[in-house]
């Protein structure tokens, strides 16, 4: 939401833009390689399981595959995707998108410089079977068979003062994944990470928010 000028009565305040992303596709595959692999990466700040577990990969697939390898990636890829979550685009990229031809390597800079840094770009596509698909278009439909929420309804309605005060301190980019309990990270300076249970719960996410600042 945004106003050039203040709406009379209106809470929120008139110049503060928040933008919610639920659907990065670099978190999300990353999370299901994760799972679906049975993967143990190791690190100190990794991120819960998913609240919707996948169909783990057939034992025999796993043996044949590279895992130890892809365990050793796996944190340095997440903390490089997160990393990039938490950017903001450049206002003109699209434009200069548009004016690359394809193909031409200016275009594949523009185009990681806007997707950032993911799995497949990284380690490649061997670890995607059919069913990251299957499990990606299941959160994909999830998404859309959701109730839309009247304005007053909106997580960041319900918890706007803390919002508003994260607002002050530099927040504009709330990244939000699909996993369980609370995991809260300021991923950036403008950005801060929860999981979906979090921003459902409007205490939860008043008290994630307030850690912004």
């Amino acid at each position: 939401m945004f106003s050039i000028e203040p709406i009379p009565g209106n809470p929120w305040p008139h110049d503060m833009m928040i933008r919610v992303d639920d659907d990065l596709q670099s978190l999300l595959e990353l999370l299901w390689v994760r799972e679906a692999w049975q993967l143990q990466p190791v690190g100190d700040d990794l991120p819960p399981a998913l609240v919707d577990t996948p169909t783990a990969v057939a034992p025999a697939v796993r043996r044949s595959a590279p895992t130890s390898e892809w365990e050793a990636a796996w944190t340095h890829v997440w903390e490089e995707a997160l990393q990039h979550a938490g950017t903001t685009p450049s206002p003109d990229i699209f434009e200069r998108l548009q004016a690359t031809p394809n193909g031409s390597p200016d275009r594949a800079r523009l185009l990681r410089e806007l997707v950032g840094p993911s799995w497949r770009e990284e380690i490649g596509d061997d670890a995607f079977t059919e069913g990251a698909e299957q499990w990606m278009q299941a959160q994909f439909e999830r998404r859309a068979r959701r109730s839309p929420a009247g304005l007053e309804a909106q997580p960041e309605r319900l918890s706007l003062e803390a919002l508003i005060e994260a607002w002050k301190c530099g927040l504009t980019t709330v990244v939000q994944i699909p996993c369980r309990g609370a995991f809260t990270r300021r991923i950036g300076p403008h950005a801060i990470l929860v999981t979906a249970g979090t921003r459902a719960d409007p205490e939860r996410y008043a008290e994630a928010l307030r850690m912004f600042c």
